[in-house]
């Protein structure tokens, strides 16, 4: 079967991205619709969060605070300025990655849970700032009333319309990030990530290159926040809480880091299956660890990760030891 898919590469990604634009020809109901724009904002934040987690071995659990600056900087910025949705993207993508930026240079020295309990902090300081700073968020009450979005004079106001926008920009994110990690950034990620020591050793700016790491991830969570703020046309703290950011770690885990499909499975599996299971509400959360738990058991790396190369080697080292040590126990044993 892996060899199947490896043969047919090219032609089972052209077949997946011309199904994903012909789909809502036969979607004809706004609740599926609107299901799917969901899949595709979190294939966004879960595909940004592996840029940082799988490719450069980062450990980053507080996306949802960056989700959380990109959607109020869209929703603060339309409503009060006017600002388009065109404008506004890559500006709080923009402002996301400042933030990153902020929190990563005094902390990105910081490896493992230690960071992990950072960005966590992190997040929950931002959303307890925009509950409270009621002047410029309106604390509880939340922004309303962020306008739709325009095409040249053509107004976007139905789910089909906003399908085809986060579809765009799915696309353009998984595609400028191939293009990175095949440059010599993504290899210096990729060696970060493998063994941060040896890449130092050889001449990489491992600090530079993780805070880039972390700035380009984040830039895309604000990207994703700024499209949800349009979409939803309201934003409030109560979207960014901390399970926001443990559902995106999930949908990465499930699927698996380190490849660009891996978060593609994982945030389309984790997105649909509550809905499948709505008639026992009170069971989701249940269904949706228990997925992460059985995947964890099953298959570590997800179901379309790969394994890292250092594991690779300590298995391959293992194997060695193991059969050395059978050697031995023959030649003792005779």
């Amino acid at each position: 079967m892996r060899e199947f898919f490896r043969k047919n590469k090219k032609i089972l990604l052209i077949a997946s991205i011309v199904l994903a634009f012909i789909l809502p020809l036969f979607v004809d109901n706004s609740y599926y619709m609107r299901v799917l724009v969901n899949v595709l904002i979190y294939i966004l934040l879960a595909s940004s969060l592996n840029v940082i987690n799988g490719y450069s071995g980062q450990f980053n659990i507080g996306h949802a605070g960056f989700y959380c600056v990109g959607a109020y900087t869209a929703a603060i910025l339309a409503t009060r300025f006017g600002l388009s949705l065109w404008l506004l993207l890559p500006l709080s993508g923009l402002a996301a990655a400042l933030f990153s930026m902020f929190l990563g240079l005094p902390t990105l020295r910081l490896k493992g849970i230690f960071l992990a309990i950072t960005t966590l902090g992190f997040s929950e300081i931002i959303r307890l700032t925009v509950l409270n700073w009621t002047s410029l968020t309106r604390g509880p009450m939340g922004i309303p009333g962020i306008p739709f979005p325009k095409l040249f004079s053509y107004q976007i106001t139905n789910n089909t319309q906003f399908y085809y926008i986060i579809l765009f920009i799915v696309l353009l994110m998984l595609f400028i990030t191939k293009r990175i990690l095949n440059s010599r950034i993504g290899r210096a990620w990729i060696a970060i990530r493998e063994d941060e020591l040896a890449a130092r050793s050889m001449g990489v700016e491992t600090f530079k290159y993780k805070l880039l790491n972390f700035a380009y991830g984040t830039f895309w969570a604000g990207v994703a926040g700024c499209f949800y703020a349009f979409f939803t046309s309201y934003v409030s703290a109560d979207s960014f809480i901390l399970d926001e950011g443990f559902s995106i770690l999930g949908m990465v885990i499930v699927g698996g880091q380190g490849t660009l499909l891996g978060p593609v499975i994982g945030a389309t599996f984790l997105t649909i299956l509550p809905e499948l299971v709505r008639s026992i509400a009170e069971y989701r959360l249940v269904i949706f660890g228990a997925a992460i738990v059985i995947t964890m058991l099953v298959r570590p790396q997800g179901i379309a990760g790969s394994k890292m190369l250092s594991q690779k080697l300590g298995r391959s080292t293992k194997k060695k030891v193991t059969k050395n040590k059978g050697g031995d126990s023959n030649v003792s044993t005779s």
